[in-house]
């Protein structure tokens, strides 16, 4: 009911600007155990230097989230946007019939961050591509939706999937509840801090795969910064 996948048991690959972790199979990384949880595709957990990056590149019909841990990364794409999106905040790209972009770190210090892809529910439409400050502040001791393929989730960065991304911050001490809905998919990652889910270790960076059909408790150890998608 709940897999945990340790941070040292993830996917590696060091190419010196970029240091990263793939929670599933991803480029040279393959485990035919890990290679979805639903339409939960990819979670690379990245490290890139500075002033280094991602040229530009082409994707197609994905949702493809980027969460920023630290640091700031600057986006450039082939419709004519661009934009910094710094830590604790999110940037969506739909990459519908196709889009090249690139993700630079231009800052003085190595950006970390959670790029998330999640399949899209229908392939093609148009591409776009969509950033927004979310302050750790309004996130305390619960989960505020940061990006949503969902009506009503007004105040959350839309992607054209069947998921959420949630995000929520605890003090040491607090709790959260998450129920996944039945034919469910969650999956979870503390940024930072040590928490418990249902009495469970998971420590930073650490993932935590959730079945349908269950509601769990998040109880943080230390002060902790959580992600969890929870998608079809």
């Amino acid at each position: 009911m709940i897999e945990k996948r340790s941070f040292e048991s993830l996917g590696h690959a060091d190419h010196g600007w970029l240091n990263a972790r793939h929670h599933f199979s991803f480029a040279d990384y393959y485990d035919p155990a890990r290679t979805n949880w639903g339409s939960l595709r990819v979670w690379n957990d990245d490290e890139i230097a500075a002033n280094s990056g991602f040229p530009a590149h082409p994707h197609q019909n994905m949702e493809i989230i980027t969460y920023v841990r630290t640091g700031a990364i600057t986006h450039q794409d082939s419709m004519g946007n661009k934009g910094r999106t710094g830590a604790g905040d999110v940037q969506v790209m739909s990459a519908g019939t196709g889009v090249r972009h690139a993700e630079y770190n231009l800052e003085p210090e190595t950006t970390t961050l959670f790029q998330i892809w999640i399949l899209p529910r229908e392939t093609g439409g148009q591409p776009s591509w969509g950033a927004k400050p979310f302050p750790k502040g309004d996130r305390s001791g619960k989960f505020v939706t940061l990006a949503s393929g969902f009506d009503g989730d007004d105040d959350a960065l839309p992607i054209r999937a069947n998921a959420r991304v949630l995000g929520a911050t605890l003090k040491a001490g607090e709790s959260v509840e998450h129920q996944v809905g039945d034919a469910r998919h969650a999956y979870l990652v503390p940024a930072v801090g040590a928490i418990e889910i249902d009495g469970q270790r998971f420590d930073a960076r650490d993932g935590a795969a959730l079945s349908g059909g269950q509601t769990v408790t998040i109880k943080a150890l230390e002060d902790a910064e959580i992600v969890l998608v929870d998608a079809e």
